[in-house]
């Protein structure tokens, strides 16, 4: 038989709503005795409780409920006539005939107006007054016409107008509700609509990039141009008070002042949004002599982004008219460095996000099953005859499979799920990981870990990580090796990550293998970084990524080569 279509039943009545018909029922009746001097007259309440009933138990059906509603309101103008038509005469009598009954007029109106019917609304009242003058025209009262009763005109436009006011009132909230409701969209259409807007601009982009760490390099270059800078970085927040060096250029190693609580001309920049000059370095690895220092902020807006810091060998190096050519510069490539660092935020907690989505939905799917089928072969083991040999060692093999395959699976929701900690560091994340592979893997792990207190920029920390582990993966699952040797070695913005093994080389590695070395290569070109696949003696292969240069090693490298020009 084919699925027939499901169709969505009628709400049931609202609680709130049975309530207010009942009083507003009740308050009526009770005006009504009041203004007849009797309870003649109550038939009308019951037949104005009659024509609101199907309202009431189907209020969003397309018919019943408006029919309903206009029931309602010709009831209502029919009872108030002919309440008023009864009782003592006077101007005062009939007013308060038409006001005992008229007050319900406010059910139906309001009904409309929480429904956001605003017309139906308005043809309700046309309804009523229609009504109302009808039966003022042919009802007579000693003779005379109701309709030319001033208490009786007078009570009904006053109860029209109420209702028609509070109507209007309901329209202009509304309206007031759907233009605040536009303004502030929602929080996934507006998304789509910023990344759809990034993606575009990213497009069109000189260069086509979104890097900070490049950025921040060709700003250096330009300020050494108009300005001397014996030493010069551009730093930027990484969280916790502290700074991180996006770029630096220089002779010799700077181990620049990155806390933002110390009491350094940097600190008062980043505050104060205001270039600041010193006479004394900014650096802490500073031995002394004249030194003129200049910093100024990156602001974009109210918000500063990072700073650039440049240092001369020199007394009194930088007067207003060079902090005015380094202004020059460094405001716009402020708004290009925010945009640079911000694509780098969204693309990292996309990232982040996504690793956990995968970590856990491998944990509570094939992870869990896996372990049930192992269950299984257990409970089959423990079945088997001692005539059956051959199929016992045959579930002990499948047993033995499905246990490595469980252990895989662990040590990948471990990768998944690592990070590098903002207190801990990249090196201590990266040991982590060798420590807990190795020990699966039954490898020898050495570590070498030489980290400086400043911090590399979070998405190259993250890169970083990402190296360093397929690398040990790769080590752990392919190469056959016994030991494992990690170096991590991180002077922001250099950075170098090396891991060797003494297994068989990287001639016999699977496409799996190839693939990860793929990946590695495509992690490391993200973040500007080099990578170097090299054979290891006696056996073995190393895996380095190199991020930056260093000053201490192109100083060691220079000397040599002059050394060997001398000789």
């Amino acid at each position: 038989m084919p699925a027939s279509t499901p169709t969505r039943p009628h709400p049931h009545p609202h609680p709130l709503a049975v309530a207010a018909r009942l009083v507003m029922l009740a308050l009526v009746a009770v005006l009504t005795v009041l203004a007849t001097g009797g309870a003649g007259q109550l038939w009308w309440v019951a037949l104005l409780a009659a024509a609101g009933l199907p309202a009431l138990l189907a209020p969003q059906h397309r018919l019943l409920g408006p029919l309903s509603r206009v029931a309602e309101a010709v009831v209502l103008g029919l009872a108030a006539s002919q309440v008023a038509a009864v009782g003592t005469t006077g101007a005062a009598a009939y007013g308060l005939g038409a006001s005992a009954v008229l007050p319900y007029l406010a059910v139906p109106v309001t009904v409309t107006a929480l429904r956001r019917r605003f017309v139906e609304g308005v043809v309700l009242l046309g309804v009523t007054a229609t009504t109302l003058v009808v039966c003022g025209v042919v009802t007579r009262v000693d003779g005379v016409r109701q309709l030319t009763q001033p208490g009786y005109l007078a009570v009904c436009a006053q109860w029209l107008l109420l209702a028609g006011l509070g109507l209007y009132t309901a329209s202009v909230l509304h309206q007031l509700m759907r233009v605040r409701g536009e303004g502030k969209p929602q929080p996934y259409a507006e998304a789509t609509r910023l990344l759809t807007q990034l993606r575009t601009v990213a497009r069109q982009l000189p260069g086509a990039t979104l890097d900070p760490g490049g950025i921040s390099e060709h700003l250096l270059e330009e300020l050494r141009t108009v300005a001397r800078a014996d030493r010069a970085a551009v730093l930027s927040a990484s969280g916790g008070g502290r700074l991180v060096v996006l770029a630096q250029v220089g002779a010799e190693r700077v181990d620049w002042e990155t806390t933002l609580d110390a009491d350094s001309a940097i600190a008062d920049a980043w505050a104060s949004q205001q270039p600041q000059t010193a006479a004394r370095s900014q650096a802490r690895s500073h031995v002394g002599g004249d030194v003129s220092a200049l910093i100024v902020p990156l602001a974009a807006g109210v918000r500063t982004v990072g700073l650039v810091v440049l240092e001369a060998d020199a007394p009194q190096a930088y007067p207003p008219p060079v902090v005015s050519r380094v202004t020059a510069l460094t405001g716009p490539a402020a708004l290009r460095l925010e945009a640079a660092l911000l694509f780098d935020e969204v693309r990292s907690l996309a990232t982040n996000e996504e690793r956990q989505r995968l970590a856990r939905e491998i944990h509570d799917g094939v992870a869990q099953e896996l372990v049930m089928v192992g269950y299984g072969i257990d409970n089959a083991l423990a079945t088997v005859h001692d005539d059956t040999e051959e199929t016992a060692e045959s579930l002990r093999t499948l047993r033995q499979e499905v246990t490595r395959v469980i252990t895989e699976l662990r040590l990948s929701l471990f990768e998944l799920r690592s990070e590098v900690d903002r207190h801990g560091g990249l090196a201590a994340a990266i040991a982590e990981y060798a420590r807990t592979v190795g020990a699966s893997g039954g490898l020898r792990v050495h570590l070498s870990l030489d980290e400086s207190t400043a911090r590399l920029p979070a998405a190259t920390e993250a890169e970083l990580l990402r190296i360093a582990q397929e690398a040990v993966t790769n080590a752990r699952k392919h190469a056959g090796a016994a030991n494992l040797w990690v170096t991590c070695e991180v002077d922001p913005p250099y950075a170098q990550i090396e891991v060797s093994d003494d297994g068989h080389g990287i001639a016999d590695q699977r496409p799996d293998g190839r693939y990860g070395l793929a990946i590695m290569a495509e992690r490391a070109e993200r973040i500007r970084g080099r990578l170097e696949i090299r054979p290891r003696q006696p056996s073995g292969t190393t895996v380095a990524v190199v991020v930056g240069s260093s000053p201490r090693r192109d100083n060691v490298r220079g000397s040599a080569a002059a050394a060997a020009e001398g000789e």
